[in-house]
């Protein structure tokens, strides 16, 4: 797999997908390798994927002091990124966490930033608080599945501050749009891959400034796409109405049916939406 120094002299490496126009894709998790990402439903047939793999997962190297993890560190490693591919402007898509991290290089260089697709994005970086009623309205619209009763109890046990590892594990189906064999084998895959130091350290104090972000993004002149889940409980529309509305020009779609991972429950309609607005 090809790779690249670090502005530290880290070794990272990226994996790519596809032909045509970049795309720069930063998985989620937090702390995810990309190959969580796949080729995100097909889009690899639309433009070209690079997907880095954030340091201490995949192929890059595992940092000695873990500080580096963190989100607002990251940045230098996009920009790496981009310096090694000779390219002056660099598209970005984040998925949930790494969306945190794809407006945060935005905010810090705006100027080699092109156009930013937001995939159900975490909120951290920019201070939107999601509301705990949010996330139950979200749930309620699965009240017909067969194992909603106790997916629905261990998030109002989430919501306050009272969840038992059992109940984590129970609000997963909520996540998917589908709780299907492939959801299944993709959520046992992403616990195998995590790495639990590494995510610990990625929000860590002074990873995130959301005023400075939220002013920096407000500046940003360029297209935005943010890509919201219609039963995502981790990214509700509420929530993701406000964070569009931080952008210059920026356009909220949500897809139907889709939950956290809009890829893996309606592949067709995602390539579709994310291909059209790149184009």
């Amino acid at each position: 797999m090809p790779s690249l120094s670090a502005l530290d002299g880290a070794t990272l490496t990226y994996h790519v997908h596809g032909a045509g126009s970049p795309l720069i894709c930063l998985p989620g998790g937090p702390m995810l390798p990309s190959s969580c990402l796949g080729e995100l439903g097909g889009l690899s047939s639309r433009t070209r994927l690079i997907m880095l793999d954030p340091r201490g997962t995949g192929g890059s190297a595992t940092p000695a002091d873990t500080s580096a993890y963190r989100c607002d560190r990251l940045v230098d490693d996009v920009e790496a990124l981009r310096l090694h591919l000779g390219l002056d402007r660099i598209d970005l898509l984040g998925h949930s966490a790494g969306a945190n991290l794809a407006v945060q290089y935005a905010a810090r260089h705006p100027e080699h930033t092109g156009r930013l697709v937001l995939v159900t994005p975490s909120t951290r970086a920019v201070g939107i608080e999601i509301a705990g009623e949010w996330r139950l309205e979200t749930a309620r619209l699965r009240a017909g599945e067969p194992w909603f009763s106790r997916a629905y109890a261990g998030l109002r046990a989430a919501t306050t501050g009272t969840a038992t590892p059992d109940d984590w594990e129970a609000v997963t189906p909520l996540t998917y749009g589908r709780w299907d064999a492939a959801a299944q084998a993709h959520h046992a895959s992403d616990e195998e891959q995590r790495n639990e130091e590494a995510a610990a350290a990625f929000g860590a104090e002074g990873a995130f400034d959301p005023a400075a972000t939220r002013t920096a993004l407000a500046a940003f002149g360029g297209p935005v796409l943010l890509l919201a889940g219609e039963v995502d409980v981790a990214a509700p529309l509420p929530a993701m109405t406000e964070y569009a509305a931080l952008f210059r020009d920026a356009t909220l779609t949500v897809q139907p049916g889709a939950g956290h991972f809009p890829w893996l429950d309606d592949a067709s309609r995602f390539v579709s939406t994310v291909a059209t607005f790149l184009t």
